[in-house]
């Protein structure tokens, strides 16, 4: 399978993502070729991945002056208590603005090794290498860092963008079903707030991406919706407008995974999947989005066996605890609860043109908890 190339385009900075079947092992030429000044190497990985793409990675590197750091990633260390013991471990083996941190794990460890970057000495290099689908179409795409807070996901963090990214699509290979239908659920974002076509080639191949029986469908997926972000992102790096379309389905999601204490009981990507399908229907009920277009995603959603209905994951007491952290997300500007609907397959309602009460949120869970 051929390498390919696209570049990330924002204010303060550009860089490439590189995609590739095995591309792994070029990580040491593209760091030569892409930041010929680094000499020393902070390699921050996911103690879960095979040890064999961990050796591969060092391997690759050969020449360079290494420090590894294994973490156990969970979202219990995303915090500023675990990132400020990171840096000060960092600094206590003197690194320096020259040096290079390397991320090489999911969007948790991504999040948190940006973030940690963004901080030490106002900013260190910053290589990310995302090992899971939502990871690589989403969180290492667009300079998003963050840590959590008890009050809510990502409260605490920073904009900075990665020198580069690589893309190794050889890393899903060992992914599990659970983990590919997260990051589907991303790709299924990007296609329903930007592009329809996409949707509609979605709906003719999603079963093959969630099932990882075609590299070349995976492949053509993970671009198009890295493409889709680009574009948004370049357009908006902060965050100020446009951008917030990408969070179609995430307040719902925020709460989603606040209500369980950011637990495996449900991942990033089904929250976001089933705060989609709330979303939509929302949209409906609003008379914003046709019924044609929303039993098109219906239908979607039902072929593909994705999250769709609340009771499946949540007992009706906690809803309550769903709308206090939909309450308490960073996008909200006032009272009430800021959300992207649907207009149509492709096309979202302006961002903070929407927003409704705590007690409309409460109806429109309770109405679809049946």
């Amino acid at each position: 399978m051929r390498n390919t190339k696209i570049k990330i385009k924002t204010k303060s900075k550009s860089y490439p993502i590189y995609f590739g079947d095995d591309i792994l092992k070029k990580t040491g030429f593209l760091v030569k070729r892409n930041l010929p000044g680094v000499k020393k190497i902070i390699l921050i990985c996911d103690r879960a991945l095979p040890l064999i793409k961990i050796e591969k990675l060092n391997k690759s590197l050969q020449g360079y002056k290494i420090k590894i750091y294994k973490i156990n990633v969970s979202e219990k260390i995303k915090t500023f208590k675990f990132a400020n013991q990171l840096i000060e471990n960092l600094l206590k083996n003197n690194i320096n603005r020259t040096d290079c941190i390397i991320a090489f794990g999911g969007g948790i460890l991504g999040d948190i090794a940006a973030f940690v970057s963004s901080l030490i000495k106002r900013g260190v290099k910053f290589i990310n290498i995302p090992t899971t689908l939502l990871s690589q179409v989403d969180s290492s795409i667009g300079g998003k860092t963050g840590v959590n807070s008890r009050h809510g996901k990502n409260l605490i963090g920073t904009f900075y963008q990665p020198d580069f990214v690589i893309t190794d699509l050889s890393m899903l290979n060992s992914l599990p079903k659970r983990e590919m239908v997260c990051g589907y659920g991303e790709i299924l974002k990007h296609s329903l707030i930007y592009d329809k076509k996409f949707f509609l080639w979605l709906s003719q191949n999603g079963k093959e991406i969630i099932d990882n029986s075609n590299k070349l469908i995976l492949k053509t997926a993970i671009i198009k919706s890295c493409k889709i972000k680009s574009i948004v992102v370049g357009k908006d790096e902060k965050e100020k407008n446009l951008r917030m379309i990408l969070n179609f389905g995430h307040t719902f999601a925020h709460g989603f995974e606040g209500a369980k204490k950011f637990s495996k009981e449900i991942n990033h990507g089904e929250a976001v999947l089933l705060g989609m399908m709330l979303a939509a229907k929302l949209s409906y009920k609003k008379k914003l989005l046709s019924r044609n277009n929303l039993q098109l995603i219906e239908k979607h959603y039902l072929n593909l066996n994705l999250p769709a209905r609340v009771n499946k994951r949540f007992k009706k007491n906690e809803i309550n605890k769903i709308i206090y952290f939909m309450k308490k997300d960073k996008k909200n500007i006032n009272e009430k609860i800021n959300l992207i609907l649907l207009k149509r397959i492709g096309k979202t309602t302006k961002p903070n043109s929407f927003s409704i009460s705590s007690n409309e949120v409460k109806k429109i869970l309770i109405e679809n908890y049946f």
